[in-house]
């Protein structure tokens, strides 16, 4: 049996490894980045509709011959952006790993899934950003098979083709759309409209931001997401509904037994609500175990419910084996696993009945708190409130609701699931509201996760049992942990892989601070929720000390509102008054020479800008500038500073601004990193936080070569992800966190 189950392992891990080769072989050649290519290709999926224009996937079917005829090599399954026009400015930042930064020029046009279109594009490889406990982009498009990502270039060559076709799956897609845009048309102002149309055709992007905390707060991100529950209750309600009606037709019956009837029938409507919601991994697992329980039904055989989640476990291996990559699947196969073992009866107690039903919900919290947090370093305290609450009216009233709405098009039952689901959100609402409604902290090391899932198990098992105390030991110390931090005098400095922009976090023994928060990648998002709050979540960082805003640059402070609203920041300091900071009800100090403070054995202080300055005609001067001083060495924060203010330092304080390490000004802008600046601070490492293949050309090779020749290391955000500097007694160590954490997409 042993030798069985390692054979089966190593033929998994073969099965995956051929199946990323060929996925990565269908890649773009670095060559082909950035270069114009006109393709001939079918809109693939759903389109997203954005405030700055749409976005889609696209499955290519002709590349035509680029110049000199040359035929360039493009993946089949692309992901492209078309943009709005809208104008330039210095202070944009391209939008990195969520889509592309460019000259995004061309005027949307309808694009729908099946529709024809001759496209000119712009195309980079996959490249997403990478930091300590963040997103990994990269994985998303790889586990979706999108080998490339674009945007729509200005063009006469634009213009579609055939406004139909492309098989089933186009269809499919196509009435997706037209159910969800009718949703939305019919419901425009409704708050819960966007809901309504996740939980009929998986399309979640309709719902607000606001809406995504409650459901987070309480638990309930699951029921939003097409959980395999609502396909399962859709494919009993069709298969009841067509066995019963079988069963009054005697001469059908004759034919085919209603039990085979309602078989095929529960499977044929859980396929269909699978399809129109989109096939997520939740979906996918459901369909697998439903398929298998219709065919025993139908050949009158009992199959042990575990067997079918192994079968429906292999199953999605086999046909996606980056499954693994996504956080559904431990969490919808965990679910279930739960569900089974409580429903066996192998738990204790009497079966039925509202205590089983919480017996069942608290199983399901506490097996899926692991999990939880490692992947979201969360979990809903109040969860098994919420859903005992919002489970029974969303599965059984609102979505059967909001499918009739979908198949009958009548105004007033869509009308009706919304009231119905306003009405579940009020006592939802009210317990998310709780200050205590969600528990955080930093990610636990993989042993101590691995060993609190075990823990779980075994508070699952029957009272009898033993080593309980045992599991409620390791659940504490699962609950308890922190991660470590620097010792009395040392420091740790991390430059966030966040695009072109910049956003620091620097750590003492017991005291965090934050120098800027990163840009803005649109009108919906911006680093400091997509970046830095994760990253600190994950860190275990509760509160912010001082929140230091170099300088009023976009892409130096886009992130700030988003930090000051997720996280208690006690203090803030900036060298120019900032709007944002004047309402933010925290003290604010202003960034100026002459400012000194000490944590934990570590010296700060402001060098620039002077008390009493003029105002720089370019904002960039006006930069703080910032030396962290520990037992081992100096660090050197400049946030934007130009050849102005670097020769008014060099002037000032000459050889004292030498420096272990630096942060270089302006993402290695040429206006930046003068000779006689660098010659000054001779770091023994030069950090660059830059944006990939941004349009500013950072950093500029003669600033990087002059930081190399000063002697120091060169770092960059853009091709190494986020920069760990640790400043101890021993002296200086930095790290990246690509080299840190490899994976076989990065860069591929």
């Amino acid at each position: 049996m042993l030798l069985l189950g390692m054979v089966a392992v190593c033929g998994g891990f073969l099965w995956a490894a051929w199946r990323a080769e060929i996925r990565l072989a269908d890649g773009l050649p670095a060559v082909w980045e950035g270069r114009d290519v006109v393709l001939r290709g079918r809109v693939a999926d759903l389109p997203q509709r954005m405030e700055e224009g749409v976005r889609f996937g696209f499955r290519v079917e002709v590349v035509e011959p680029a110049e000199g005829d040359s035929v360039p090599q493009v993946p089949e399954n692309i992901q492209l952006s078309w943009y709005r026009p809208r104008p330039r400015t210095a202070e944009a930042a391209p939008v990195e790993g969520d889509g592309e930064g460019g000259e995004v020029e061309e005027e949307v046009m309808p694009a729908r899934a099946g529709e024809l279109w001759r496209l000119k594009v712009r195309l980079k490889r996959p490249h997403g950003f990478v930091n300590p406990n963040g997103f990994d982009y990269e994985a998303w498009l790889l586990q979706r098979g999108i080998r490339a990502t674009g945007y729509v270039r200005t063009s006469a060559d634009n213009h579609l083709l055939a406004a139909d076709g492309g098989g089933f799956l186009a269809w499919v897609h196509g009435l997706r759309g037209e159910v969800r845009d009718r949703f939305l048309a019919t419901l425009p102002e409704a708050p819960y409209a966007g809901v309504l149309v996740a939980l009929v055709v998986g399309d979640q992007r309709a719902i607000p931001n606001a809406q995504w905390d409650v459901f987070r707060n309480t638990g309930l991100t699951h029921l939003v997401a097409i959980s395999g529950m609502h396909v399962s209750l859709f494919a009993l309600l069709a298969g009841g509904a067509l066995g019963l009606a079988w069963r009054r037709l005697p001469w059908l019956a004759l034919r085919l037994p209603a039990r085979k009837a309602a078989a095929v029938a529960a499977l044929a409507g859980g396929v269909a609500y699978g399809l129109l919601a989109g096939l997520g991994l939740p979906v996918q697992r459901a369909l697998v175990m439903l398929a298998v329980l219709a065919v025993a039904w139908m050949l009158g055989r009992e199959v042990a419910p575990s067997r079918v989640l192994a079968l429906a476990l292999f199953s999605v291996l086999l046909a996606d084996p980056w499954a693994v990559l996504a956080p559904g699947f431990w969490l919808s196969f965990g679910a279930v696993a739960t569900i089974l073992l409580v429903a066996s009866g192998r738990l204790g107690g009497k079966r039925g009945g509202w205590r089983e039903a919480t017996r069942l919900q608290l199983g399901i919290t506490l097996t899926l708190l692991p999990a939880l947090l490692a992947l979201f370093q969360s979990f809903s305290v109040v969860a098994p409130l919420a859903n005992a609450v919002a489970i029974p009216a969303i599965s059984f009233l609102v979505t059967p609701l909001a499918l009739l709405a979908a198949a009958v098009p009548v105004d007033a039952l869509l009308h009706m699931a919304h009231w119905l689901m306003a009405i579940t959100m009020i006592p939802v609402d009210w317990l998310a509201a709780s200050p205590w409604a969600l528990w955080q902290q930093a990610v636990p090391p993989l042993p101590l996760i691995v060993a609190g899932t075990a823990a779980t198990a075994v508070l699952l098992l029957p009272r009898g049992a033993g080593g309980k105390l045992a599991a409620v030991a390791v659940l504490l110390a699962l609950l308890s942990w922190r991660p470590p931090r620097p010792q009395e005098g040392e420091f740790w400095l991390t430059v966030l892989d966040l695009g072109n922009g910049l956003s620091v976090h620097l750590q003492t023994a017991r005291h965090d601070l934050l120098y800027d928060a990163g840009p803005p990648y649109g009108p919906a998002a911006d680093a400091g929720s997509r970046v830095v709050l994760p990253y600190l979540t994950g860190l275990g960082v509760q509160r912010l000390d001082l929140l230091l805003l170099s300088h009023d640059d976009m892409d130096h402070i886009g992130g700030a509102e988003a930090v000051l609203a997720g996280m208690r920041v006690e203090a803030a300091m900036a060298s120019e008054t900032l709007p944002l900071l004047a309402t933010a009800g925290l003290p604010v100090s202003r960034c100026e020479t002459g400012t000194n403070w000490s944590w934990d054995g570590v010296v700060f202080e402001v060098l620039h800008p002077q008390p009493g300055h003029a105002p720089a005609r370019r904002n960039n001067d006006d930069s703080c500038v910032l030396r962290v001083r520990g037992a081992g060495g100096s660090a050197l924060l400049v946030g934007d500073i130009e050849a102005r203010a670097e020769a008014a330092l060099v002037g000032r304080l000459g050889d004292a601004l030498a420096s272990e390490l630096i942060v270089v000004a302006h993402h290695g802008s040429r206006s930046s990193s003068t000779a006689r600046f660098v010659d000054s601070v001779l770091p023994e490492a030069a950090l660059f936080s830059s944006g990939y293949r941004n349009p500013y050309g950072h950093p500029h090779p003669a600033v990087w070569a002059r930081w190399q020749e000063a002697g120091a290391r060169n770092w960059r955000t853009d091709e190494q992800g986020g920069l760990i500097a640790r400043m101890g007694r021993e002296g200086l160590a930095v790290e990246a966190v690509r080299a840190l954490r490899p994976r076989y997409w990065h860069g591929r």
